[in-house]
């Protein structure tokens, strides 16, 4: 259940991006807050650029995007055990291409220790 002071920043938050709609609508450019990926750049994307092709989850494009399907890892839900074992390969290799460090051998030790949700 959301506290009041959630619900007044969400609804800040939906203001905020009415207006910045509302403006590109009509021709002004309003850059975004966020560096992100936008969703037709992840729709151009091709599958083996995700941890998960089949699900087209956690982009693996850049550094950030490795850190990112590294902590989000454990929320990909409706998947094996042996696609995780794919996709912890996919971010292994990744990782290395973009410089990352990953302390993990094996995707199961992110969820020692109470570190991850429990599947």
């Amino acid at each position: 259940m959301a506290t009041e002071r959630q619900k007044e920043a969400a609804r800040r938050n939906i203001a905020k991006a009415r207006q910045a709609q509302g403006a590109r609508a009509h021709g002004e450019n309003v850059p975004r807050d966020s560096e992100g990926m936008s969703t037709a750049e992840k729709d151009r994307l091709a599958d083996e650029e995700f941890a998960f092709p089949k699900e087209r989850k956690e982009p693996l494009t850049d550094a950030r995007h490795v850190r990112s399907a590294i902590a989000r890892f454990d929320q990909v839900e409706g998947v094996s055990d042996a696609e995780r074992d794919e996709a912890w390969r996919r971010i292994l290799a990744a990782a290395q291409r973009y410089g990352v460090k990953v302390a993990e051998s094996d995707w199961r030790d992110l969820f020692k220790d109470g570190n991850a949700r429990k599947r």
